[in-house]
């Protein structure tokens, strides 16, 4: 993969309008269930969870063209909101429609806030839109401005949620997703009972992954890794808490070959810093969080050089999920994209609810284009800068 930089004539084109929107959709896991969880109650797999938010942003440059982007998300939306509407939507205003030059200003303005949390969510927001105004401008799909040759059609694995260590419940789900035609999923289980159930169901050659949600020490992932090495896991993700115990996971990972994060790294020097000391097998960034676009291509960047796969994290489905998937195809190799596998009673664009397969737009951008009227049902408060 060859990244391009947009064409050196975007920084005559400034930032004219920034729009936040706020949706909440309502969707169903189809749970049968509940049993005990093992998660807590803000992580959006648990069964607490009945509509999921998209945070999204809508820059309009000085030409009248519009980029999307989002910002993670979930229940620190309160935040990542007030970020956007007080901090870095007001700061965007004015300045050049160009990613680059936006994020070392944007980096350098807010390092004293952190590198990561709601404020570094809504530069990922504003990046992610300004790349899509990039591709518009060079008229061209965002994965042919990030690669070379990108895939057209990529492949999804279905992310689903926690079903309470339950085995039974774990299998039927699978055996759903199977339905829908998919053949590569990832858990929210710790146990090798439901691993186990889900294995079976899913027969020995399917990819099987779980998120854990940093459930172990790293004794306790240690002893995990060996319950559950029978079962063939291609990844055991956030085994350990904090996230960012970068020795421990490297630790853990030189033992198996099989630790995945990055989803929680501390913005995309911690997520290098993780792959350079071989604390990862599969770096997990998502686009909502570590910086946008930009941040995603540094990363890739960092896990060509150490052999790492970059498997972007993806628990969207606004503009950050068209974001996903254009650098999905931009990598290639077999990676494929999380999509949730929830049944959702209305799509809000193309790509919301996607299964096994997507076949790309050819739409310059991301491609990203809103159903006005699912809009309006779900739109819950929206505010416009400049």
């Amino acid at each position: 993969m060859s990244a391009a930089s947009p064409e050196p004539s975007a920084t005559s084109v400034t930032i004219s309008r920034v729009e936040i929107l706020l949706t909440s959709m309502p969707f169903s896991a189809e749970r049968r269930v509940t049993g005990e969880e093992s998660i807590d109650e803000f992580n959006a797999s648990s069964h607490t969870f009945t509509r999921m938010e998209s945070l999204m942003v809508k820059v309009t440059d000085s030409d009248g063209r519009i980029g999307w982007g989002e910002a993670f998300g979930h229940k620190t939306n309160p935040a990542s909101w007030a970020a956007l509407e007080q901090i870095v939507g007001p700061f965007a205003l004015g300045r050049p429609a160009e990613p680059a030059a936006f994020r070392v200003e944007a980096e350098y303005a807010f390092h004293a806030f952190g590198r990561t949390g709601p404020v570094h969510y809504a530069v990922s927001a504003l990046d992610t839109a300004l790349w899509d105004l990039a591709a518009q401008r060079a008229g061209v799909p965002l994965r042919a401005l990030l690669a070379e040759q990108p895939a057209e059609t990529i492949s999804c694995y279905a992310s689903l949620v926690h079903y309470g260590e339950d085995p039974v419940e774990v299998a039927h789900h699978i055996g759903r997703a199977q339905q829908a035609g998919f053949t590569a999923f990832k858990l929210h289980e710790s146990t090798p009972a439901a691993v186990a159930a889900a294995r079976q169901q899913a027969g020995p050659d399917a990819d099987l992954m779980t998120d854990v949600n940093c459930h172990w020490d790293e004794a306790g992932a240690a002893a995990a890794l060996q319950d559950l090495a029978p079962y063939d896991l291609l990844w055991l993700e956030e085994p350990v808490f904090p996230p960012d115990d970068t020795a421990a996971l490297a630790r853990l990972n030189a033992a198996s070959g099989r630790i995945a994060a990055g989803e929680n790294a501390s913005g995309v020097q911690g997520m290098i810093h993780q792959i350079a000391a071989g604390a990862v097998s599969f770096a997990q960034p998502s686009v909502g969080k570590i910086g946008g676009v930009s941040a995603m291509l540094e990363v890739l960047e960092a896990g060509r050089a150490a052999g790492v796969v970059v498997a972007p994290h993806c628990f969207y489905y606004g503009p950050a999920l068209n974001a996903s998937a254009e650098i999905v195809a931009a990598i290639g190799g077999g990676v494929q994209l999380e999509v949730p596998f929830l049944t959702w009673p209305q799509r809000l664009h193309s790509l919301h609810g996607s299964g096994p397969q997507i076949q790309l737009s050819q739409t310059p951008g991301l491609g990203f284009e809103l159903d006005d009227a699912v809009l309006t049902d779900h739109l819950v408060r929206s505010v416009a800068l400049g």
